[in-house]
């Protein structure tokens, strides 16, 4: 859903900005897209980027736990679409895992576990070399991490940020692979995480250490709210594209 735009400044008083909060949406060209794996299914998602300008990254998003309600429209990843084309000139990629449904439609396939889902990762990753996009980093949030770490190193990535990391399915050795892999490793840790909290995950990322992990006070999982949204949308930033911050949080309007 996308609220409309509401100036906030009177007539004269110079241009008119929205605030950029809820699902405002900023200006971007977006596509429908369809990613096809070498497992003979078809995914559906979009391709968001910057107006009139080329991306200086891309985001290829990893959505939640599909059969918890995850999918490519999960609010931060959502939103990471909606916002950063324009506020970071970045490309992001989202889309509908196998199985996965949401109002652009559904991917083909059955629920793999975050097993057969390295396919669909395949394709994400093969559709963003196709179409030319620079420096790939995977974004994944929560069972989106998991897919991230057990297959992220089979393909030519800049690194991954890691939102809500359970590490539930990913193995202690597959987490130690990223160690020396030449891939930058962020993770987003929230302080109240109903899987993985800050002090867990200090012992269980020991074996990556050059990985950096943000603890975000007061955060949850699910990284409600528009201050968690904002630190997110921020720290991802941060990570590819430092220069674009800090993100504005008025935007012109058209």
């Amino acid at each position: 859903m996308t609220d409309a735009p509401t100036p906030d400044a009177p007539a004269g008083s110079g241009p008119a900005t929205v605030e950029v909060r809820g699902g405002v949406e900023l200006s971007a060209e977006r596509r429908d897209i369809e990613l096809h794996t070498s497992d003979d299914l078809t995914l559906v998602g979009e391709l968001a980027l910057p107006v009139g300008r080329p991306p200086a990254a891309t985001l290829l998003t990893l959505h939640p736990l599909p059969t918890a309600g995850g999918f490519m429209d999960s609010h931060i990843i959502r939103k990471a679409a909606a916002r950063l084309p324009a506020q970071a000139d970045l490309a992001v990629l989202r889309f509908n895992f196998r199985g996965a449904s949401s109002p652009r439609g559904r991917s083909e396939g059955e629920f793999g576990d975050g097993v057969s889902e390295r396919f669909d990762l395949a394709a994400a990753v093969d559709f963003v070399r196709q179409q030319g996009l620079p420096t790939p980093w995977l974004v994944g949030w929560s069972f989106g991490t998991e897919v991230a770490l057990k297959h992220g190193l089979e393909h030519e990535i800049a690194g991954a940020i890691l939102l809500s990391p359970p590490l539930s399915r990913t193995s202690q050795a597959e987490l130690a692979r990223w160690a020396d892999s030449g891939r930058t490793l962020v993770a987003l840790i929230p302080e109240f995480d109903d899987f993985l909290r800050p002090a867990e995950a200090r012992e269980k990322f020991a074996v990556v250490p050059e990985a950096r992990l943000v603890e975000v006070a007061g955060g949850k999982h699910l990284w409600v709210g528009e201050h968690q949204t904002r630190r997110v949308l921020s720290e991802i930033v941060r990570v590819v594209h430092p220069a674009a911050l800090p993100l504005s949080e008025t935007w012109p309007v058209a």
